[in-house]
């Protein structure tokens, strides 16, 4: 499956971090920046398909404060590389080293067009609110996740743990009907929130 080659080898890259300057990472011409600290991108690469996602290697090493992804220039012109009706649409995979000193019990992504504020159902951004089957959550060392969609749009990755020094898997995917510019993924650890529980298929 090149999905998993893709994992196979960009875990292996996380382990010269240390050796690699942490820069933005442009694909296809959608920026993630680690601009706001906390944490370091190490590695990128795929177009946002659903057989060929955005892969992201990085790693947290801050105990306390979210870990906030910036993602710029996912335009109308990008378009929806998972099919369906939102306006632009692609799906996420994040290889994440714990770099702390805490092991982490879960792990939580929140989407915001506005960093000071959550998400509204109105600005038309979430994790494939609209898309029924193709809403897909999956990750090598949680069992499950929760999904919240009001007041948030957030996912939780939980049943599971990643020790410092520890790399975990997730598979996310995200939509726009109104695509705003900039936004945001904001990344918390040890974050539980008591939503909805779906089933999480366990990657390989």
């Amino acid at each position: 499956m090149r999905i998993a080659g893709a994992f196979t080898l960009l875990i292996a890259v996380v382990t010269l971090g240390a050796a690699l300057r942490a820069e933005p990472v442009t694909l296809n011409g959608v920026t993630f920046s680690d601009e706001e600290g906390g944490f370091v991108i190490l590695e990128g690469s795929g177009s946002g398909s659903a057989a060929d996602p955005f892969v992201l290697v990085e790693e947290i090493f801050d105990d306390e404060r979210p870990a906030i992804l910036t993602i710029r220039g996912v335009r109308a012109s990008f378009g929806n590389r998972l099919g369906g009706r939102p306006v632009v649409g692609f799906a996420l995979v994040k290889v994440v080293r714990n770099r702390t000193g805490r092991s982490w019990s879960s792990f939580e992504m929140e989407l915001r067009e506005l960093k000071s504020r959550p998400s509204p159902f109105e600005d038309g951004l979430s994790f494939a609110q609209t898309m029924g089957g193709m809403r897909l959550y999956r990750s090598d060392r949680f069992e499950a996740v929760w999904q919240t969609d009001e007041p948030i749009d957030a996912v939780t990755f939980y049943d599971g743990i990643v020790r410092p020094g520890e790399a975990v898997t997730m598979e996310i995917r995200v939509t726009d009907y109104s695509p705003n510019w900039q936004f945001y993924l904001i990344q918390r650890r040890q974050v539980p929130l008591a939503v909805r529980s779906h089933a999480s298929s366990r990657l390989r």
